[in-house]
Parts: C-alpha cells; sequence; structure tokens
C-alpha cells in the first residue's frame, strides 16, 4: 500500500521571518545532473539524512518522499508585502475581483500574479470565479494543456485527475493560487 505524502506549501510575504521561527529544519536537495543542489523552498522538520558540513538533505526530494519524509515547501509571496493585516487580506479574498480587465487590459493581466505571461489564454477561455481561475492555473501546467479552450464543464471532468505524463496542480495548490490570484487583481485594481 503507497502512502501518499501532503505537499504543504506555506506562503509568507517574507520566507526568512518563518525560517527565524522555524529553527532546526534542514534543506531539501534536488538532483540535477547528477548532483544534489539546494531546494528553494524545501524543508524538513523531521530526522532525515543531512550532510553535517552543509546541514542539506542528502537525497533527492522525490526520493525523499518515496520513503515517506514530509517536506513543508516556505514560500516568499511578495503580493502579500501589499496586505495590512489580516481583516485586509479577508477584504481582499471575498471583494469580487474586475475579472473583465484581465482579458480586456494587457497591462492589468501582465502584473497579476502567476497568470501574467498567459494573457491571450486568459482572453480566450476568460476565466471569471475562483473555480474557473484554479482551472485555468491548471490548464496552463503541461500535464493538463489538452484542456486549454475547451469548455469549463469539459475541463472540470477531468482536470483535477492526477494520472497524467507532465507537471499537474493538485486541486487544493489551484484553489490556494487562485485566491492569490484575486487578492493580488484587488490591490492592483485599487488603493485598497
Amino acid at each position: 500500500m503507497k502512502i501518499e505524502i501532503p505537499d504543504i506549501d506555506i506562503d509568507f510575504a517574507n520566507r526568512q521571518d518563518a525560517l527565524d521561527v522555524l529553527p532546526g529544519g534542514t534543506t531539501a536537495s534536488i538532483e540535477r545532473d547528477g548532483k544534489l543542489i539546494r531546494h528553494n523552498t524545501g524543508m524538513y522538520y523531521t530526522d532525515i539524512p543531512t550532510d553535517p558540513v552543509t546541514g542539506q538533505c542528502t537525497v533527492d526530494y522525490k526520493r525523499a518522499e518515496e520513503l515517506g519524509y514530509f517536506k513543508l515547501d516556505l514560500l516568499n509571496v511578495s503580493v502579500y508585502d501589499q496586505v495590512r493585516d489580516e481583516v485586509h487580506l479577508v477584504d481582499l479574498m471575498t471583494k469580487t475581483p474586475p475579472w473583465s480587465r484581465l482579458w480586456e487590459d494587457l497591462d492589468f493581466c501582465k502584473r497579476i500574479v502567476h497568470i501574467g505571461n498567459h494573457h491571450a489564454l486568459i482572453a480566450s477561455m476568460k476565466p471569471d470565479s475562483i473555480t474557473r481561475m484554479a482551472m485555468f492555473l491548471a490548464v496552463i501546467r503541461p500535464g493538463k494543456a489538452h484542456l486549454r479552450n475547451k469548455p469549463w464543464k469539459e475541463i472540470a471532468e477531468s482536470v483535477w485527475d492526477r494520472n497524467v505524463d507532465g507537471y499537474t496542480f493538485r486541486r487544493s495548490h489551484a484553489i490556494a493560487y487562485a485566491h492569490l490570484v484575486v487578492v493580488h487583481m484587488n490591490l492592483s485594481d485599487s488603493s485598497n
């Protein structure tokens, strides 16, 4: 029986602030060209094989997951620098954003986190809700590219299936990122 290890990403305005209050973690590693290099965001807070000199994990993060190790990805998200407090964040998340500006205003779209390079596809697909933005974020990944420009109902039938070749988004990540897009749209639309 294979145990599915969850993929946990936690966003911070400043990742270093989190590392300062969570000492003792081991930096994850990625194998590239036969060498282990530092993972940009991954941290382990459990015992894991560690290089005593570098303090870095001695196992590629994918292999570590296969072995049952649990990695946290602590991410820098500069959008949060503009959020004053939790009440402001909730307001930005729940306010309906100017969806149509994404496909009508190239400059506006270019400024928005995670989607700025996809204006032509945004203009074609016209995501207009958190759910549709999450699906849009999924179809810009290679594993779901075949769903681009399909009807939303058809996309919804298979976009979250994980048995495909190529990089895909988990639904939970896509929903979280869609909320971040909404926050950024609302911040960019006015001086919130």
